[in-house]
């Protein structure tokens, strides 16, 4: 299809995209939009990763349902990643080296690879965060062995059970999925609410998430944070349960991120817009109710996180079994693709993560966030692909702060005064210098 025609044609965005969808499936997308073509494409190629998660599912979509290739990127690979390590290593590779140019990602990663906080020999790789892939949708699990106790938002329970059992001589365990991306401060956060020190009361350790359920079968762990289907899949085997889902601990919370090596993103802008609205696209396409059974199905693909198709159906529908007897249908704090601005990149969110960061000593004290954040956040190409699909504006923020949040244990996070939050916590570890 010619630009021209594509101009004259004002029967609707998704008609003219070629889905043969009602524009009134996709909230936020004006029913007069018209997809923009960028420049020039410099590449068709990229070469993005996944870890086997259902908040990977826009990259799915965007590859199944020809979303990549509808917007020129022809030659996009999505790759699985065996943990967030293998993705921090094979991004400090780039694709050049045999390693990847971006994809899906912790929020907090492209932070602590652009500073060299987590990298190898602290060598700096610039990053660019384009978009926010989802809100919400992570989940607490705990051994079936507490089951008597029915593990909640509260974790001081927990203290009492874990207390008794390291009198006895055993080892207690909190997994994660990397030191400082948002599982590992999701299951920090929780612990020290309930005044339980992460580095001093339990050991803290790190598990690619497709292998959480395995470790908490033969006993390597007490409690871990990941996304799904790994929660589900724990109390569809009998071995565990939901303690709380992570938007339990901060509502509409940012979770995973779309980036890039900032390298791919100077060479290639035009490539680079082409991807993001794929990927927005995408998010649009599984945020819809009527998407989410399929969605579940592409998820349960072999090639993308190859697990049972029951372990993920129910949570990508909104409906939660705890395994505790408590069930929630249409949860309020169901993972979120597009709805409630769940694609846009706060910088305000970045900051939190970078605090928190902070709090635990994975970042100095003295660390410039709002430079940091200015270089590895590009809102600015959120903005501008939202424009070229023609997202309704009332879609669009108006700044790059969401403003101030207030979480679950009535912590307030103010970001014009990140130092009163990091203040008002009682148990942290930050490093000075």
């Amino acid at each position: 299809m010619s630009e021209s025609t594509l101009k004259s044609s004002r029967r609707g965005f998704l008609k003219t995209a070629g889905l043969g969808l009602a524009a009134g499936l996709f909230p936020g997308l004006s029913s007069q939009a018209l997809a923009a073509i960028p420049g020039k494409l410099e590449t068709k190629t990229a070469k993005l990763g996944f870890i086997a998660l259902t908040d990977a599912a826009p990259l799915f979509v965007a590859l199944e349902k020809g979303f990549f290739a509808k917007h020129g990127m022809t030659d996009v690979e999505v790759l699985k990643q065996s943990s967030w390590g293998t993705t921090r290593d094979n991004l400090v590779l780039g694709s050049a080296k045999g390693g990847i140019d971006g994809g899906h990602i912790l929020t907090p990663m492209p932070y602590l690879i652009s500073t060299g906080a987590m990298t190898p020999n602290n060598i700096p790789v610039p990053m660019h965060i384009l978009a926010r892939l989802n809100l919400g949708g992570q989940c607490i699990s705990v051994g079936k062995e507490y089951e008597d106790l029915k593990i909640g938002t509260d974790s001081a329970p927990f203290k009492a059970a874990l207390q008794a059992k390291q009198a006895k001589g055993l080892a207690v365990n909190a997994a994660m999925t990397f030191p400082g991306g948002t599982h590992d401060l999701w299951m920090r956060y929780w612990l020290a609410a309930g005044g339980i020190d992460p580095n001093q009361q339990i050991n803290t350790i790190v598990v690619p998430p497709a292998q959480m359920v395995a470790n908490m079968r033969v006993g390597s762990m007490d409690t871990f944070c990941v996304c799904e289907p790994w929660n589900q899949q724990l109390i569809n085997q009998k071995i565990g349960y939901t303690a709380l889902t992570s938007g339990e601990l901060w509502s509409q919370h940012p979770e995973k991120a779309f980036a890039l090596r900032a390298d791919y993103v100077a060479a290639n802008p035009n490539a680079t817009q082409a991807l993001l609205m794929a990927i927005m696209e995408a998010q649009i396409y599984c945020e819809a109710p009527e998407h989410r059974e399929e969605v579940a199905k592409i998820c349960a693909k072999r090639r993308w996180i190859n697990a049972p198709f029951k372990d993920i159906v129910d949570r990508m529908q909104g409906n939660f079994d705890y395994g505790t007897g408590r069930i929630v249908e249409n949860h309020p704090e169901q993972m979120r693709y597009w709805k409630d601005q769940a694609s846009y990149p706060f910088k305000s969110h970045d900051l939190w993560f970078l605090t928190e960061n902070q709090r635990w000593g994975y970042l100095p004290l003295n660390l410039d966030t709002q430079a940091v954040i200015d270089q590895v956040n590009r809102e600015d190409l959120w903005r501008k692909a939202a424009i070229a699909l023609g997202v309704e504006a009332s879609a669009i923020p108006e700044g790059t702060s969401r403003g101030i949040e207030t979480l679950f244990d009535g912590k307030v996070f103010d970001p014009a005064n990140p130092k009163a939050y990091l203040d008002s916590l009682t148990i942290k570890n930050v490093k000075a210098v």
